[in-house]
């Protein structure tokens, strides 16, 4: 075993011959969304992205259904089909899975994937004087919390269902290619504050994040304006807030700050890249369609005892 669970990484890596190794991941959730196929793509989207965070090649899929006893069948086909669907794109092979029944649906996989051994991307590599960047806008917990309570505009529900079910696939292929990306992770359900500590933990080092350079979907301030707050967020603020100090003289919103902790579906990479390589790889990305950005650095450990992990300017 290669990578295991000691720093939270995104997926396990298990060396099976000199020049190869599995990516080993598994996820599925309850819906987000009221159309049976965007959930189904959603959760396959999602599944994948974590091979994807540690620099491997997704192959093959399990799904793993709960389906209520008394369920519409048809509700179940198009999830399965939305889920296939993203699993062809990703050309990833579903080779079959396991179904219970269940009062409270749930859909997701477990996927395998391959790779290199030395070329491992972990969260537990950042080095200071790195450039961080993120490829995706956050904010897709408190939309989808806010669709559930019926106060979400549409715009905002297309918005983060856009960002859900856009693979991390070039993001992934792209930073790979560079020889000065040290760490990387995907931000999902522990927020990019959560993803982040992790991150700073597992490197011995602090990250400076700029809140005013987080990209943010449309809607998700105005989703927290109206009360729309998942309970993963608070969640999370209990988990990470203890590591997280402001800058001093750093002035942003209470509820910017709040997002920095929402859970997110199918997030995007957080990047930790060489600073002299950062640029090129933004452009790298940027041509290939992905919307990154650069939203902070990486500095020495602020002190012994590892506190705080995120400094927020």
């Amino acid at each position: 075993m290669l990578v295991g669970f000691e720093t939270s990484d995104d997926a396990g890596i298990y060396q099976i011959a000199p020049n190869l190794a599995l990516v080993q991941t598994v996820d599925f959730f309850t819906p987000l969304v009221d159309d049976p196929f965007t959930f189904g793509q959603i959760a396959a989207t999602n599944a994948l992205s974590d091979v994807y965070a540690m620099g491997g090649r997704p192959v093959s899929a399990l799904a793993l259904v709960c389906f209520p006893q008394s369920g519409d069948l048809a509700i179940l086909e198009q999830i399965m089909r939305g889920g296939l669907a993203k699993m062809s794109e990703a050309e990833c092979t579903v080779v079959g899975g396991h179904s219970v029944r269940d009062e409270e649906m749930k859909f997701g996989y477990a996927v395998t994937g391959l790779i290199d051994p030395t070329h491992v991307k972990t969260n537990a590599r950042a080095i200071a004087g790195d450039v961080l960047i993120l490829t995706k806008a956050i904010g897709t917990g408190v939309i989808t919390t806010a669709l559930k309570q019926g106060k979400a505009e549409q715009a905002w529900v297309d918005g983060a269902v856009k960002s859900m079910t856009t693979l991390n696939r070039t993001a992934a292929e792209i930073a790979t290619k560079f020889a000065g990306v040290h760490a990387m992770t995907d931000i999902t359900g522990f927020g990019l504050m959560g993803h982040g500590r992790e991150m700073a933990v597992g490197s011995s080092v602090t990250l400076e994040i700029e809140t005013g350079r987080v990209p943010v979907i449309a809607g998700a301030l105005e989703a927290i304006g109206i009360g729309a707050i998942p309970g993963g967020l608070n969640s999370n603020r209990e988990f990470a807030e203890c590591m997280v100090a402001d800058k001093e003289g750093a002035m942003f919103s209470e509820e910017l700050r709040m997002l920095m902790y929402d859970p997110q579906t199918s997030g995007g990479l957080l990047i930790s890249v060489l600073a002299e390589q950062a640029p090129e790889l933004l452009d790298s990305l940027r041509d290939a369609g992905v919307a990154a950005v650069q939203i902070g650095r990486v500095l020495e450990r602020l002190n012994e005892s590892g506190n705080p992990a995120i400094v927020l300017r």
